[in-house]
């Protein structure tokens, strides 16, 4: 989990758009507990056909949260209005210039147009998707946070009668994150014999916005590099944690 940065003495203020047909209800607090880390939700959003009875769930959650429902009827079969509705609004938002940023929930590669948009008029996007969520959106966003890397370290709620129980995705092993932290240290610079933990950290996720040091079952960075057995992580100058290989 990311620390607030601060814009001005303050926490950066978010526009959180959430697509609920494309996303589970029961995720919902531990989503906005993530973007907590980002900065302030100032803008709380969730897009569906609240007629529908598969929103249900969505409803209860909503009103939980203090999100604000918005509707989306489905004019036109196959069509997807929520998705119409949240891209409608997202431009609104943007140029009314009261965020800095926008987080977009959804799996959905239709939203990959959206996040580079915003990126080009210098906002920060932040996605939140399943392990299903297309490269294209992956790729656009400043960051992409999986959902389950969120919501690994909760309980699994037990299957109904006749579901299958969700299985959560296996984790990486740790040296398959070598060549991502060696690419970022030639980035910085490959003559250099230490690298800042915090510069480190930031260009890997520059390269890949979804990398993330929980796919390798891994809290932090700091831990991901020790478990690798290639780096070691030292205190420096000002109690500063620096990186260097061991090779």
């Amino acid at each position: 989990m990311a620390d607030v940065s601060t814009i001005a003495g303050r926490a950066p203020r978010l526009a959180v758009l959430i697509d609920a047909d494309n996303v589970t209800a029961r995720n919902a607090s531990a989503i906005l507990d993530e973007i907590a880390a980002f900065g302030e939700p100032s803008v709380r959003r969730v897009y569906g056909d609240w007629s529908s009875q598969a929103l249900s769930q969505w409803k209860e959650q909503a009103r939980d949260l203090g999100l604000v429902m918005h509707q989306q009827s489905a004019n036109t079969k196959g069509k997807n209005a929520s998705d119409i509705g949240l891209v409608i609004d997202a431009m609104d938002i943007l140029h009314a210039g009261k965020v800095d940023g926008f987080v977009l929930v959804s799996s959905d590669s239709d939203f990959t147009r959206l996040a580079s948009r915003i990126r080009e008029d210098g906002l920060q996007v932040i996605g939140i998707g399943e392990a299903k969520t297309p490269e294209s959106l992956r790729k656009v966003c400043n960051r992409f946070v999986l959902i389950e890397n969120i919501i690994s370290g909760e309980a699994v709620p037990e299957a109904k009668p006749g579901r299958v129980a969700e299985v959560a995705p296996a984790k990486e092993p740790p040296a398959k994150a070598i060549p991502l932290i060696f690419a970022a240290m030639k980035k910085i610079d490959p003559d250099q014999d230490d690298y800042s933990l915090g510069m480190l950290g930031q260009v890997i996720t520059q390269l890949h916005p979804d990398f993330d040091p929980r796919s390798y079952g891994s809290a932090k960075l700091s831990d991901l590099l020790r478990k690798t057995g290639r780096f070691e992580v030292f205190q420096g100058l000002n109690n500063s944690l620096k990186v260097r290989d061991k090779a």
